[in-house]
């Protein structure tokens, strides 16, 4: 099992698992992943802030990404220790939660990563978001629905809508538009990669403007045309 650079938690391309550490308050800011992948907490705690969410993560606590992802990271007083596995095929259970046998995973990823990684999603307890600031709540709001009108989001939370953009950046790095752009992107992703349907239907199903505003905003968050994505799924029809 390998440790990767502590300014790449995670990242397939080097190995099929690994160990990663990190220091005291190490802050990795908001990074793209393009290969899905699980993670396990070890040792430590740390904090983390992107396309899924806020989570604070403790021992025995798990994070499922989807390819494409992107987050940031602040570690504790502790640091952090995580096992990184990788995500085989699309995952549908829950974004987090509870290793039932920490250590038994990290000894099955020994030996075979993606039976550890099969181990862990089979036993895993669903948990909940423990942050409920009101960026979390839009956050949770954009990810349901990424139709969602911001301003009128604001106006129920009793928020101006400067306000709203400024403090959402400072929780996630990103304004609250280009987060809800990002899960509109990833839903037309999805879609893309599924099945045959046209990219014309995707792109208005999604919410975007037309077809060319889509592609525009898949090419930002995968580095990738939508073609490109569908030719790699093996999937006939545009």
């Amino acid at each position: 099992m390998k440790f990767a650079s502590p300014r790449c938690p995670a990242c397939p391309r080097v190995s099929p698992s690994w160990r990663t550490r990190h220091s005291p308050w190490d802050y990795l800011p908001r990074h793209r992943h393009e290969h899905g992948f699980v993670a396990l907490l070890l040792h430590g705690a740390y904090v983390e802030a992107g396309d899924t969410g806020r989570h604070r993560v403790k021992i025995g606590d798990v994070v499922v990404h989807r390819a494409f992802e992107s987050h940031l990271d602040l570690c504790d007083v502790r640091g952090a220790e995580v096992l990184v596995l990788p995500l085989s095929s699309r995952w549908e259970g829950p974004i987090r939660g509870r290793a039932a046998d920490p250590d038994a995973v990290a000894r099955a990823a020994e030996r075979d990563p993606l039976e550890a990684a099969s181990l862990l999603l089979d036993r895993l307890t669903p948990s909940p978001s423990d942050f409920g600031d009101w960026p979390d709540a839009l956050a949770s709001a954009l990810r349901a629905d990424p139709s969602l009108t911001l301003a009128d989001w604001a106006d129920a939370a009793g928020l101006h809508l400067g306000s709203l953009s400024r403090g959402f950046r400072q929780v996630f790095a990103v304004t609250p538009a280009a987060f809800r752009l990002a899960q509109r992107a990833h839903r037309a992703v999805e879609a893309i990669t599924e099945g045959p349907t046209t990219l014309a239907a995707i792109a208005h199903d999604c919410g975007f403007a037309d077809q060319a505003h889509m592609t525009r905003a898949i090419v930002r968050l995968t580095g990738l045309t939508p073609s490109s994505l569908r030719r790699a799924s093996g999937i006939a029809g545009f």
